[in-house]
């Protein structure tokens, strides 16, 4: 990779990562505020601050040294990550009206939840933009060829055959044909295709591709029939809300594959990875890089919505407990589940940071 392509990627890894921080910290902001709880600082990145301004409510403004993340302080927290001051017990009444810590518990949830949701909103509004304006971009699912000894072969494929659903799914693109099959790899799959005028039903069961230690599903066949369908603002919506939802659904069978080991964390990609196709997309394609940005807008929005500690999804965890206790789970509970799961943040950050580094050697 030369000077230029490494600066073109860090250049579109930050800009997308930035755009896409800022949006989910505004999301807690936003309801912060509507709620009347005082923030003391919003920051796009961590550490020292290069950049700072105060308004005229006492809110600073910071652009940070290190632009992995960002954060929104509440008045009463201790850190960036909504950690309780020691202070908090001496606060007097009219200070704890203004404190994120002492509002009702579906208050905080909401805040909490706000990012995530932020992150959703941005990738819809993204998606549904550019079906609208630029058009949707897809391969047909028409076939063009059929591998000959493939298991389309043997299933009875043929050239000019539309796919109509695979598995039980509807599908309008070729992307979300392979998408399908890829996930079911070994698994027979019933094929509905439109050939002649008249539907049929297939069953293919696809061979298993083993690419290091990723495994995926291949049927043999190929499609080149590319299309490019401007939405109307009702349709946008809809393929927008398709969109997130087809990612978020392979997203969370990736995750649950992972867990029940049928999936490698080899295959996971980190900033390193992001920040190389970032490069590549911004190098061909504005467009591609905004729907590229959509896409990680929901990837970080689901993400952060997991129960682990330390992301939002572990506060509204906790926020679900103390709603059902009546009271809030102990102070000792909390701290060692924040550590377990900063713990376990950083682990993944390694990983994937280690993948990354991995394969960018391997090519060297």
């Amino acid at each position: 990779m030369g000077i230029y392509s490494i600066v073109i990627s860090a250049v579109a890894f930050l800009g997308v990562f930035s755009v896409l921080v800022f949006f989910h910290e505004l999301g807690h902001f936003w309801v912060a505020r509507r709620f009347g709880i005082r923030v003391d600082i919003f920051s796009i990145g961590f550490g020292p601050p290069i950049w700072s301004r105060i308004d005229r409510n006492g809110i600073e403004w910071r652009v940070s040294a290190v632009p992995l993340g960002g954060f929104v302080k509440f008045f009463g927290d201790a850190t960036g990550a909504s950690n309780q001051s020691a202070a908090l017990d001496q606060m007097s009444e009219e200070d704890r009206r203004d404190c994120f810590h002492f509002r009702p518990v579906h208050q905080r949830a909401a805040v909490v939840a706000a990012g995530p949701i932020a992150n959703f909103v941005l990738a819809f509004v993204l998606f549904a933009g550019l079906f609208m304006t630029v058009g949707q971009s897809f391969t047909a699912p028409v076939i063009d060829g059929v591998v000959k000894d493939s298991p389309a072969a043997t299933a009875g494929f043929h050239t000019q055959d539309r796919i109509l659903s695979v598995g039980g799914i509807d599908v309008q693109s070729f992307e979300e044909v392979r998408n399908i099959v890829a996930m079911n790899p070994g698994k027979t799959l019933s094929v509905a295709v439109r050939r002649d005028g008249r539907v049929s039903t297939l069953r293919v069961t696809p061979t298993t591709v083993t690419h290091g230690s990723m495994k995926y599903g291949q049927m043999g066949i190929e499609s080149h029939h590319r299309e490019v369908v401007r939405r109307g603002p009702l349709e946008s919506f809809y393929y927008s809300g398709k969109e997130i939802r087809d990612n978020v659904v392979l997203i969370v069978r990736v995750v649950a594959e992972m867990v029940q080991g049928e999936r490698s964390v080899k295959d996971l990609g980190g900033p390193l990875k992001i920040a190389e196709v970032s490069g590549q997309v911004a190098q061909v394609s504005l467009i591609g890089l905004v729907m590229m940005g959509a896409a990680l807008s929901v990837n970080l929005g689901l993400i952060n919505l997991f129960p682990i500690p330390m992301l939002d999804g572990g506060h509204l965890l906790y926020y679900a407990c103390e709603a059902v206790r009546g009271r809030p789970l102990g102070e000792k509970v909390q701290e060692y589940g924040f550590r377990l799961g900063m713990a376990l943040v950083l682990l993944l950050m390694v990983v994937v940071t280690w993948n990354d580094l991995i394969g960018i050697v391997s090519r060297v």
